[in-house]
C-alpha cells in the first residue's frame, strides 16, 4: 500500500512563507542596486552619453527626412550627410539670430544692473526684517553664528576655459553620432530584428521600431512648427508694446519652449528681470510677463493639443517627472531629451505589455450633465464590474452543479418507475 502523504504542518507552512518573503525581497534588493548602478552610469558617462542620446532622437526626428531623400536614388551616407549639413545651418542661423541682440544686452548689461538694485532697493526694509527674524530664531536655538554668503574672486574665466573642450568635444561626439545613426538606421533595425528568435518577438520588435520612429518624428516636428510659431507671437507681441530687441525674445521663447514647464518658468523669469531693469511703473513692468503668459496658454491648451492629438498626449506628471530626472542627470540637455525619451519609453511598453481599454459591453448613456470625465469614469466603473461578474461566473456555476441531483434521478429524489 502507498503511504499517505504526511500533512503540511503549521510550522512547514510559515517557512514556506518566509522563504516566499525572502525570495521577492532579493527581486527587489536586485532590481534597487541595478536602479542605483543605472543612476551611477548615466552621472559617469554624461559627457557620452548624453550626446549620443541628443543624436539618436535628433535622428528619429530626420528619419522621414532622409527616407524622402533617398527615394531619389541617393545612397545613406549621402542623404545622412545632408541631414547633418541642415542642422549645422539651423544652428548657424540661430547663433545669429541670437548674436547680434545679445551683444547689445550684454553692453547695456551694467545699465540694466544699476536700475535693477535701484528698483531692488525699496525691498531693504522686508529684508531687514528677514534678517532681524533671522537674528532672533539664532539666539532662540544658541546659535551665534548667522548665516554668511560668500563670493568668491576670480578662478571663474579658469573654470570656462576648462568647460570649452569638453562642449566641443560634446558637440563633435553629437554629430559624428547623427551621422553614423542616420547612415545606418536599417542597418540597425535589421541586426535587432535578428536576434529575435521567434516570429511574434520580430513582428513585436519591427512594430516598436515603427511605432517609435512615427511617434518621435511626428512629436519633434509638431512641436518644432508650433514652437517657431510660438517664436513669432511673442516677437510681434514685444515689438507691439515696445519692448527692445523683439526677435530675441522671440527666439528665446521658441527655444525655451522645447522644454515644458522649466523653460516657460525660466521665460517668465528673464523678462520680468528685463521688464525691472528697463521699464517704470509696475503695469509696464508686467505687461510683457502678461502676453508671454496669454501666448503660452493659447498655444498649450489649443494649439498643441490640435495638432499633436490626444494619442501622443502624456500624463503632464510624467512629463514633469521625466523633466526633473533628465535635468537632474544630464543639465539642459537633458531636458531636451526629457519628452522624446519619455515617448520612446510608452511606446515600447505599449508593445511589451499590450493592455485592454476598460470599455464596457454596454457604454453607459451621457446625458446633458454629464462631463466627460464622469462618462470616462462611469464606463470605467461599469467595465470593472463586468469583469469581476466574469472572474465571479466558473465559481457560481460550480455551487450551482453540486447543488444539481444526480443523473438519472426524478427531482424529487425517488428512483424512476421501471
Amino acid at each position: 500500500m502507498a503511504r499517505a502523504a504526511k500533512p503540511a504542518t503549521p510550522q512547514d507552512v510559515s517557512e514556506s512563507q518566509f522563504e516566499r518573503v525572502i525570495a521577492n525581497a532579493a527581486r527587489i534588493a536586485i532590481v534597487f542596486v541595478g536602479f542605483l548602478a543605472l543612476l551611477f552610469a548615466l552621472q559617469v558617462g554624461q559627457v557620452f552619453l548624453a550626446p549620443v542620446t541628443l543624436a539618436i532622437v535628433i535622428g528619429l526626428m530626420f528619419g522621414p527626412v532622409a527616407d524622402r531623400v533617398e527615394r531619389f536614388g541617393v545612397p545613406p551616407a549621402l542623404s545622412a550627410g545632408v541631414v547633418v549639413l541642415m542642422l549645422i545651418g539651423v544652428i548657424a542661423a540661430g547663433v545669429t539670430l541670437f548674436a547680434v541682440p545679445l551683444s547689445e544686452w550684454v553692453a547695456r548689461a551694467p545699465m540694466i544692473w544699476a536700475k535693477l538694485q535701484q528698483q531692488l532697493a525699496s525691498l531693504q526694509g522686508p529684508l531687514q526684517s528677514v534678517s532681524a527674524f533671522q537674528e532672533q530664531i539664532s539666539s532662540i536655538l544658541g546659535s551665534d553664528s548667522a548665516m554668511a554668503v560668500t563670493v568668491e574672486d576670480g578662478g571663474q574665466m579658469i573654470s570656462v576655459a576648462m568647460l570649452a573642450p569638453a562642449i566641443l568635444a560634446q558637440m563633435l561626439i553629437f554629430l559624428a553620432s547623427l551621422y553614423f545613426f542616420v547612415a545606418t538606421r536599417d542597418h540597425i533595425r535589421i541586426s535587432v530584428l535578428s536576434l529575435c528568435v521567434s516570429r511574434r518577438m520580430r513582428w513585436r520588435t519591427a512594430h516598436v521600431f515603427r511605432d517609435v520612429e512615427q511617434k518621435v518624428s511626428r512629436f519633434l516636428l509638431s512641436i518644432t512648427f508650433i514652437n517657431f510659431c510660438v517664436g513669432c507671437a511673442v516677437s510681434l507681441a514685444m515689438w507691439a508694446i515696445g519692448m527692445p530687441s523683439p526677435i530675441l525674445w522671440g527666439a528665446m521663447a521658441a527655444v525655451l519652449n522645447y522644454i515644458p514647464y522649466v523653460g516657460q518658468g525660466v521665460m517668465v523669469l528673464v523678462l520680468l528681470a528685463v521688464g525691472l531693469g528697463t521699464q517704470t511703473g509696475l503695469e509696464n513692468i508686467l505687461l510683457p510677463v502678461g502676453c508671454y503668459i496669454a501666448i503660452n496658454f493659447i498655444e498649450g491648451q489649443i494649439v498643441t493639443p490640435h495638432f499633436i492629438g490626444r494619442t501622443m498626449t502624456l500624463n503632464p506628471f510624467l512629463i514633469f517627472l521625466s523633466i526633473t530626472f533628465w535635468l537632474w542627470a544630464w543639465g539642459p540637455m537633458g531636458g531636451l531629451v526629457a519628452v522624446p525619451t519619455l515617448l520612446i519609453a510608452t511606446s515600447m511598453l505599449a508593445h511589451m505589455l499590450p493592455s485592454k481599454p476598460m470599455v464596457p459591453s454596454r457604454p453607459v448613456r451621457r446625458t446633458a450633465r454629464m462631463t466627460e470625465r464622469q462618462e470616462l469614469l462611469a464606463n470605467t466603473a461599469k467595465a470593472i464590474r463586468e469583469q469581476a461578474e466574469l472572474e465571479q461566473e466558473p465559481v457560481e456555476k460550480r455551487k450551482e452543479e453540486r447543488l444539481q441531483p444526480p443523473e438519472g434521478t426524478a427531482p424529487s429524489g425517488a428512483e424512476p418507475a421501471a
